[in-house]
This record gives structure tokens, sequence and C-alpha cells, in this order.
């Protein structure tokens, strides 16, 4: 924040303020400090939310906002853990497979519980999803 404060910066500026008051709001509400995951999972909800709005307004033909939101988005992903590459979210749901005894869809639900604190921030769960029902053969 002080860097970009000190560029007078104000677009980088004000995404890092959006941030900090998302996460500041949700520590009011619940009453409770934000430990680490707790403040990637709300990054991921402000990055969802840029996407949606993205989308919205390139349908709408206002390319100006869109571009705002991009930026924002690429502020936000900053603050993200490294992604994860196709082969290490392969070895993570092999392992989380065996560690379950996963054998079919209907444990889909057990293994998206054991993999999520192990990929959260660092994968997309809707691809994990997809991943899960590939490999249990739905």
């Amino acid at each position: 924040m002080k860097t970009a404060m000190r560029a007078k910066d104000s677009a980088r500026l004000g995404a890092i303020r959006l941030l900090q008051a998302a996460i500041k709001q949700r520590e009011v509400d619940e009453r409770i400090e934000l430990d680490d995951t707790q403040v990637i999972e709300a990054i991921e909800k402000m990055l969802k939310q840029r996407r949606d709005s993205i989308s919205q307004y390139e349908a709408a033909n206002r390319q100006d906002l869109a571009d705002v939101e991009k930026f924002e988005v690429t502020v936000l992903q900053e603050y993200l853990p490294v992604a994860l590459t196709e082969d290490e979210i392969s070895a993570i749901l092999e392992e989380v497979v065996a560690e379950t005894g996963a054998a079919s869809i209907k444990d889909m639900s057990k293994v998206m519980a054991a993999i999520k604190p192990k990929v959260v921030g660092r994968a997309d769960m809707g691809k994990i999803s997809g991943l899960i029902k590939a490999r249990l053969g739905a």
C-alpha cells in the first residue's frame, strides 16, 4: 500500500484499499481476526465478483468499466499463493483419493472435503471438482 501511495498509483491503491476494506468488514461482521486461509477465501470471493462484473460489462459494451475490473483482478491475484500446476493437482488428487478410499462418485464429497485445505487459493475449485468427477468415473 505504501509503495502504491509513494508511486502515486491511485488505481492500484484503490484496489488494495478495496481488499483491506473487505477483510476488515468480514472481521467486524464475524467478530474474529481472519487467518491466512480466510484472507485467501476473501480474495477469491473478490476475484469471482470481479470476473462476473467483467463479463457483465463486456456484454453491455462498457469496455472502460471492464478494463478497471481487469486491473483489479491483476492486483488481487498478486496476493494469492502461486498456483499449482496440472501435475501437482493430479498428484494431490491421487493422494487424497488413496487416503479417503474413494471408489465411486458417491465419495466425491469426502474427496472434496479432504482436498480443499490442500489447494485453497492455489487452484480453481470448479476445475478440481471436474477432475474429481473424471477420476471417480461420473
